[in-house]
């Protein structure tokens, strides 16, 4: 089969690697017929996360069509249009019995938080991901589920992650009528919580980025208000100043830690001359939100140089949340949202490339060229 490789830092491609086949009982193997690339999956591209070995395949954002099933799957069977959600879960361990399932225990041999993730590392377990034609999918009775017969094909990739992430954001936030919040970022994940932070009750929403044509994203998709870090001389005593010198209510991180020239840390490097790969979009949140207020977290971090204002957030009484989006405790939800036409997913889709292109994708994303918010990978495009 033919799927995107790891060749190093900045160096994908497209090889021929061998079909995936049936490991355990409860594998499935699905025909990729729609992926994507997310902002996490940046960090690798950029050699910035731990264990990132030549000739993995990324991608944790697909769908696609059950090709087989091991003997112990008793939900799917071939011919099965599926949407797999980016957790790989167990489905019976202590976390996942409390529907912690981004963090199951027995799935990731690696790491003691986070649980296992297709095409992220050896870190999340060293799973190849659906950036390719065909996928392993372990725990097949757990994970996937068949894509409703409405739903669109870009919107049901989105589901994967991105848009279940935002909605997490917003969650996570405690949002409540009438708030102010914040998002910082406004690549997916950030519009994604913005639109939902909408549904949840805020009564007003501003994003925050440094690139005009995602401001201009989160204005038409999120209706939200925007500001440019570049823009401003201080973008905290900015938001305090809009927000009645109290600060926002909730603040949103859809940002993370990346240090790869990431526009946002870029802008905060040149202006507040803030060491790379420090938590700035975090410590922003826990500057710019109110006293006890609620800071969520679902921007993507690992290992940073520089403290976590954790002090100020103490002494400000805040409420910080995070966590890996359980993907599947949130689609019963998203996918009345997404039937009823109050969040349209694919609208954020700027960009989709057959497989052999991916290497060009990925350029194209991580530079922030062509306005590039969001790209899909089709694996059986000519």
């Amino acid at each position: 089969m033919r799927a995107m490789v790891y060749r190093g830092p900045y160096r994908v491609g497209v090889e021929e690697k061998d079909v995936p086949a049936i490991e355990h009982p409860q594998d499935a193997i699905v025909r990729v017929t729609l992926a994507a690339i997310c902002g996490s999956d940046l960090h690798l591209y950029h050699g910035l996360m731990p264990d990132t070995r030549p000739g993995t395949t990324f991608g944790h954002e697909f769908i696609g069509v059950v090709e087989s099933v091991g003997p112990a799957v008793e939900r799917l069977q071939p011919g099965d249009r599926v949407m797999v959600p980016f957790n790989i879960s167990c489905g019976s361990c202590f976390f996942c019995a409390r529907g912690l399932l981004s963090n199951c225990h027995n799935v990731n041999p690696n790491a003691t938080a986070v649980g296992g993730i297709y095409g992220y590392s050896h870190t999340t377990g060293g799973y190849d991901g659906g950036q390719a034609e065909y996928v392993r999918v372990p725990f097949a009775d757990v994970g996937p589920e068949p894509i409703p017969d409405w739903m669109h094909d870009e919107d049901a990739v989105l589901c994967t992650d991105a848009l279940a992430t935002g909605y997490f954001g917003a969650q996570l936030a405690d949002v409540v009528e009438g708030d102010v919040v914040v998002v910082l970022g406004a690549g997916p994940v950030g519009l994604y919580a913005a639109a939902s932070a909408w549904l949840l009750g805020a009564g007003r929403v501003i994003v925050v980025d440094p690139l005009e044509d995602r401001l201009a994203m989160a204005r038409s998709f999120a209706h939200a208000e925007t500001v440019n870090p570049t823009q401003v001389d201080d973008v905290v005593v900015h938001l305090k100043r809009t927000t009645g010198h109290l600060g926002a209510d909730r603040v949103v991180d859809a940002v993370g830690a990346e240090a790869d020239g990431n526009a946002l840390h870029q802008v905060a490097g040149t202006k507040l001359k803030l060491q790379g790969g420090s938590p700035v979009a975090l410590n922003w949140a826990i500057d710019a939100v109110r006293k006890g207020g609620t800071v969520s977290v679902v921007g993507a971090y690992g290992p940073v140089p520089t403290a976590v204002k954790f002090g100020d957030a103490v002494n400000k009484g805040l409420t910080l949340r995070m966590n890996q989006t359980p993907v599947k405790r949130q689609w019963p939800r998203l996918f009345e949202h997404v039937r009823a036409g109050y969040l349209r997913p694919r609208d954020i889709v700027t960009h989709r490339f057959p497989l052999e292109e991916v290497a060009e994708a990925y350029h194209l994303f991580s530079s922030k060229l062509d306005g590039c918010v969001k790209p899909l990978i089709v694996p059986g495009a000519a």
